[in-house]
């Protein structure tokens, strides 16, 4: 088989790593790919958003399989571009991957089939908004672009005065474009949060195991939000009856919710979840692997990738046994020091080559370039270090150890990734 992946991240270089240990596939092709992802594909210049170039480089090629590796294209309907040239492709169509594409969709779906949620209220208008939360709101509060806006979209107040310059931020001075056209109030939750990741035919949901994310730049959950700044799986507060009451509470209703609104889902749904003293709830839907949470979740499953992405096609994914390692991951991002603001990037990266030929180990490419045959940093978020572990401890001492295998200029990661592991 040939394999076509589109996107450029960490999230894809594990896809990448993944689909390249089927023994069905011959040959693999990355776009737009990154410096790591160039090992194990062949990366080709066509931007994730350029829908019709990609169409025409899979037909070229005689691509068997995609998989859409970013929300953007997803959210945009690079599936239903590729399904009406008659090419196989792995993810949701644009009417299915709204779920992830407005925030305000997927409250309003939680809410009528009674999926359990934080209590909102949607706004399109700032003056309304800002009316709302001078009444009727409760503090703290959580502000939410209704759209795409890389993870960061969320902003978490304190106070009357913080939430009116929120709604400002969102949707006046639209710092997240037009994600914030319309804006979500929600109900501030406290608890745990946890991702859990699945993959989905239409009508079958297979859940993947636990992974937890840290969003925030700084030690001790400070500074600004970012796309993740590492990740470990299993989560240890996810326990087996927390999991039977997703499957039943929330898990399979979504599908069928999906299926009933006459918006078909297939591919992964990954959901946000917050374990609250009321049980657990839905934060935010994904249409599609998290990123840095496929780095962790990947690497700890023993299928062939490419016969469970065909599965869900197919339809046929109830015929699927999903098994993963009974280990532990963990993965840190090494970053360039100043993300998510303003950060260097063309820094030569030294001992990448120490993680070759050792078991259990990783390092995912996120942002990455080849220059002059060397590779360079290229982003905020410049590697995903991953290591396995009997357990989370094991997992999280050797994955902090491998970090100091790799340098760069402005190498910045934080140091308490898995941190919460020791209060399980």
């Amino acid at each position: 088989m040939k394999v076509l992946i589109i996107g450029s991240g960490g999230r894809e270089h594990a896809i990448a790593w993944k689909v390249a240990q089927s023994p069905k596939v011959e040959k693999i092709y990355c776009a737009p790919g990154n410096g790591g992802i160039g090992q194990v594909a062949e990366c080709v210049p066509i931007g994730a958003m350029e829908f019709d170039k990609l169409a025409a480089f899979a037909k070229e090629k005689e691509i068997d399989l995609t998989i859409v590796g970013m929300d953007d294209p997803l959210v945009g309907g690079v599936v239903d571009v590729f399904e009406k040239e008659g090419l196989r492709v792995f993810g949701p169509r644009k009417n299915a991957a709204i779920l992830e594409g407005s925030k305000a969709f997927s409250k309003d779906l939680m809410k009528k089939y009674h999926i359990p949620t934080a209590a909102y209220e949607n706004f399109d208008n700032p003056e309304a908004a800002i009316a709302y939360l001078k009444e009727k709101a409760e503090f703290p509060i959580v502000l939410k672009a209704d759209g795409l806006a890389l993870g960061k979209g969320v902003l978490i107040c304190n106070t009357l005065e913080e939430a009116e310059e929120g709604v400002k931020t969102i949707m006046l001075d639209k710092k997240f474009g037009s994600a914030g056209n319309t804006l979500v109030i929600e109900e501030f939750m406290t608890g745990r949060e946890v991702s859990v990741l699945s993959f989905v035919d239409g009508k079958t949901i297979k859940t993947m195991t636990s992974a937890q994310d840290h969003k925030r730049a700084k030690d001790g959950d400070q500074g600004l939000n970012t796309g993740g700044m590492g990740t470990f799986s299993p989560s240890p507060f996810y326990t087996k009856e927390i999991d039977e009451f997703c499957q039943k509470n929330i898990y399979q209703p979504t599908v069928d919710a999906m299926a009933a609104e006459g918006r078909e889902f297939k591919g992964i749904i990954f959901f946000g979840l917050m374990l609250t003293e009321k049980g657990p709830k839905v934060l935010e839907y994904n249409a599609r692997f998290g990123d840095p949470e496929a780095q962790v979740v990947i690497p700890r499953m023993k299928n062939d990738m490419v016969e469970v992405c065909e599965a869900c096609i197919d339809g046929t994914l109830d015929q699927i046994d999903l098994e993963f390692e009974d280990n532990a991951a963990v993965c840190v991002v090494l970053a360039s020091d100043g993300y998510p603001v303003s950060y260097e990037k063309g820094f030569p990266i030294e001992g990448l080559e120490n993680f070759e030929g050792k078991e259990g180990y990783y390092v995912f490419h996120a942002g990455t370039a080849l220059k002059d045959g060397k590779i360079v940093t290229n982003g905020g978020r410049v590697l995903g270090v991953t290591a396995k572990g009997a357990t989370l401890k094991e997992a999280r001492k050797n994955a902090y150890a491998a970090t100091e295998w790799i340098q760069f200029e402005n190498k910045y990661m934080r140091h308490d990734i898995g941190k919460a592991i020791d209060e399980a």
